[in-house]
């Protein structure tokens, strides 16, 4: 069975960090091209402006994994669709729910594989945990995510615009855990939106979700810690107390570890998995964690904050 010849548009951190060193991990995936107007790429790997100059070459492609900010990516993966190759989109996404909707019917309507990654869910730990809450009744649940944006997005101003989530960036992947493992509808009842005064997105918020469970269910997410991370989700059942902590890769029950998984194994766990999609012609696009967003925007109160550089 041949490789599935992969290009990645947008090589910024995410992709030099993750989905380079993933995909030459994984079993019939190949890297053959970097799409990036700024001109650097792997050693050994051609380096093209745009996705014209890479389908005017002679490299041949399968798919294109999108690495780009959300804001315009719809159009890109269209084209990319267009020109007959499969695509991957890095979360979120996309900037809004409709442009990602219409773009799996265009998936459909054209044949083409669709993969909208989650790549926090792509844990043993959160698959444990969804396995162990299933028949558990929830009684209320907790998310801590909070990170140094001077860190993990260095440079990446698009991050503060208009489109660019902000700190739901991050805090996304949070949502998409709880997504996965809570097994009840919850949605977003309030929500504090810290924005910036030189900024567009938001720095910091804070959500609370009403649903099928007992009560007290929220998020707080913050940009702007200075020291470790922390990334956890905390799980009260009638029972039990459930903990996932470093974003998910590690599980306690009732403070005894369970399991713990080697966070870099996330990346090549979604390869494997649109490698597979794309073998069966099937295309997976979750919009639940951008529908919490979402509504998050739409309902939460607006507080400015000190201007933030970074």
């Amino acid at each position: 069975m041949s490789n599935k010849r992969i290009a990645i548009m947008g090589y910024g951190k995410i992709a030099k960090d993750q989905h380079v060193p993933a995909i030459t991990k994984t079993d019939r995936a190949e890297l053959v091209a970097i799409v990036s107007s700024r001109g650097d790429s792997p050693d050994g790997i051609p380096v093209f402006s745009s996705l014209l100059e890479l389908a005017e070459s002679d490299i041949a492609v399968d798919a294109v994994a999108l690495c780009t900010p959300p804001k315009g990516r719809a159009d890109i993966a269209r084209e990319a669709m267009s020109r007959g190759w499969h695509v991957l989109l890095e979360k979120p996404p996309g900037a809004t729910i409709l442009e990602v909707e219409q773009l799996s019917g265009y998936a459909v309507s054209t044949g083409h594989t669709l993969f909208a990654t989650w790549h926090a869910q792509y844990n043993a730990a959160v698959d444990k945990a969804a396995a162990f809450l299933a028949d558990q009744e929830i009684s209320s649940f907790a998310i801590n995510w909070r990170e140094n944006v001077r860190k993990w997005h260095p440079g990446q101003t698009w991050l503060w615009q208009a489109g660019g989530f902000g700190v739901f960036d991050p805090g996304i992947n949070a949502l998409s855990i709880a997504t996965k493992i809570i097994p009840v509808d919850f949605h977003v009842d309030q929500a504090s939106l810290l924005v910036a005064e030189n900024h567009q997105a938001p720095i910091a918020a804070n959500i609370s979700f009403s649903g099928t469970f007992a009560k007290n269910a929220s998020a707080e997410f913050d940009f702007r810690t200075t020291g470790d991370e922390i990334w956890t989700i905390e799980v009260k059942t009638k029972t039990h107390l459930l903990r996932l902590e470093q974003g998910g890769s590690l599980l306690k029950i009732d403070g005894e570890t369970v399991l713990e998984q080697h966070a870099d194994e996330e990346y090549s766990m979604i390869y494997a998995r649109f490698v597979e999609l794309m073998q069966n012609g099937q295309s997976d696009v979750d919009l639940a964690p951008l529908k919490l967003t979402a509504d998050a925007f739409m309902i939460g109160e607006r507080h400015n904050v000190a201007p933030f550089a970074g």
